[in-house]
């Protein structure tokens, strides 16, 4: 015996039967020792056992209180709908679980706030599923900017598209669930120009093209960094913009182009043009999701940093509340 003591894994409960879950937590646990997924519960009983049988989780619980109260489960992830994220994460804490939350963290900035401050109440540990973060590509990024090869960054694009409007009945259409396309991926584009410029941006100008009252198909906005650094995002749920997904920053004396910086594990290229020409790369990592669980693991079991915790959640909450004000609408859950 080498005196080397091995912990046992994380032990998860699952939150609704979601889409997302397999691929988010389900899959990404079998290749993670750190982490295991142990139970699930929906409102459907039924449909949870259907997931967890074809999951291969080994129990289901009838109610998210039973789920909650499962002394054997070490963290939760909720994969809920927006709207109901804040009441089920809070709730998660307080019954002395751990969370993984979805992104958005929550409908708006007050609600994010809340979550935060009840993980530091509990002592326990609250991160949100920003998973294109726990990527490789995504510290590249910047130490190509900081490398200081193209001059000091001056301006920020980050773009994210994809229709669901075939959908007519899907949930990240509803008000009342805090849906719209800032929310579900404009989010992403909003997180992708905070940690590429390592600030806080001011929302100038915002412009929505709606689905229905208050729920926005397709945002665009203009922002700007205390510096004088500007930055812009577009996000589209159902516009002429069907298909984009990429990050450009221009600098003194050149630009970086990444193109999939959500999904680099599926595929991805970042091209560098500068004072010496042009150049591509491939950034080679896991899943973004199996890095993402990993470094969930390590940050409850040994306290290691993670760049999604509470503090980020609310700061990126807040200009997205900033935004649909700007754009003359409600931030979500007001």
């Amino acid at each position: 015996m080498n005196g080397t003591r091995i912990e046992p894994p994380l032990r998860f409960g699952i939150l609704g039967a979601a889409r997302i879950a397999p691929m988010a937590l389900v899959q990404p646990a079998r290749r993670v020792a750190e982490a295991a997924v142990h139970a699930v519960a929906a409102r459907d009983p039924a449909r949870a056992r259907a997931f967890a049988a074809r999951h291969g989780i080994p129990k289901v619980h009838d109610s998210y209180e039973a789920l909650l109260a499962d002394p054997d489960v070490d963290a939760i992830y909720n994969p809920l709908p927006n709207g109901l994220h804040c009441e089920w994460t809070i709730r998660a804490l307080r019954a002395g679980k751990h969370v993984l939350c979805e992104k958005p963290i929550a409908s708006n900035a007050d609600e994010a706030q809340r979550m935060a401050d009840a993980a530091r109440e509990t002592g326990r540990k609250l991160v949100e599923a920003f998973h294109w973060r726990y990527h490789p590509l995504a510290s590249r990024v910047r130490e190509i900017l900081a490398s200081g090869t193209l001059g000091a960054p001056r301006h920020y694009e980050a773009a994210l598209a994809f229709p669901i409007g075939f959908l007519r009945n899907d949930i990240r259409w509803r008000w009342d669930l805090a849906g719209g396309a800032l929310m579900d991926v404009g989010c992403y584009t909003v997180s992708m120009i905070r940690h590429t410029a390592g600030a806080e941006p001011e929302v100038q100008d915002a412009r929505a093209l709606l689905w229905s009252p208050q729920v926005d198909r397709r945002m665009e906005a203009r922002l700007r960094f205390a510096d004088g650094r500007t930055a812009a995002l577009l996000c589209s749920m159902w516009s002429r913009t069907l298909v984009r997904a990429s990050l450009r920053v221009a600098c003194e004396r050149g630009e970086v182009r990444v193109f999939n910086p959500i999904g680099p594990h599926v595929y991805n290229r970042v091209t560098v043009r500068g004072p010496d020409g042009t150049r591509r790369e491939r950034v080679a990592g896991e899943s973004t999701y199996t890095c993402q669980l990993r470094a969930f693991a390590l940050h409850v079991r040994r306290d290691a940093p993670v760049p999604t915790g509470p503090e980020d959640a609310v700061a990126n909450m807040r200009v997205i509340d900033a935004v649909y004000r700007a754009a003359g609408l409600r931030p979500r859950g007001t």
